[in-house]
């Protein structure tokens, strides 16, 4: 059952992430790689690493696509505005780019050996949001402490730059 799940929903994010390439609209571009994310964070829950779903959802697939549509729509992507065609240098170079990455994929993967898994030792509960706040508030309390006062800072400085001042004017 798990392996069918897993192999029906690898097939579902190679599909969904050729169509971001392949998919002239950008919209439909973006809307795939929404589904792209989805379908990463399935197969998050299928390692029972149920936070890095959580976030992989909240973050990218929420977060960041809203973002991506707001450029998209700032920029003016209408039917209107012509998109330059691809020379046929560009796309020499860039078929010429994808092969190369798929010839480092290969090599990185020629010598992986996948070892068998003992079930006396296994712990199913190594992805689970218990285990990440133990690991996260004993072991790299200082660095966790640290990032918190890093995005406090940053949120400051945004309120601070984005204030406006009585009798500013725009530019």
């Amino acid at each position: 059952m798990t392996d069918s799940l897993f192999f029906f929903l690898a097939s579902l994010t190679l599909l969904c992430a050729l169509m971001v390439v392949i998919s002239k609209n950008p919209v439909y571009s973006v809307i795939f790689l929404i589904l792209t994310f989805f379908s990463i964070s399935a197969h998050y829950i299928l390692l029972n690493a149920q936070f890095l779903a959580a976030v992989n959802i909240i973050v990218y697939a929420g977060a960041i696509m809203v973002l991506f549509l707001f450029v998209l729509m700032f920029l003016g992507t209408s039917k209107n505005v012509e998109l330059q065609k691809a020379g046929m240098l560009s796309k020499f170079a860039g078929a010429i780019a994808g092969g190369l990455l798929f010839l480092v994929v290969i090599a990185a993967l020629k010598d992986v050996q996948l070892s068998p898994v003992n079930h006396d030792t296994f712990d199913s509960q190594i992805g689970m949001v218990e285990n990440l706040g133990k690991v996260l508030f004993t072991k790299y309390m200082l660095p966790f402490q640290l990032v918190a006062v890093l995005f406090l800072v940053s949120m400051v400085g945004a309120v601070m730059i984005g204030k406006r001042e009585t009798g500013e004017q725009n530019f």
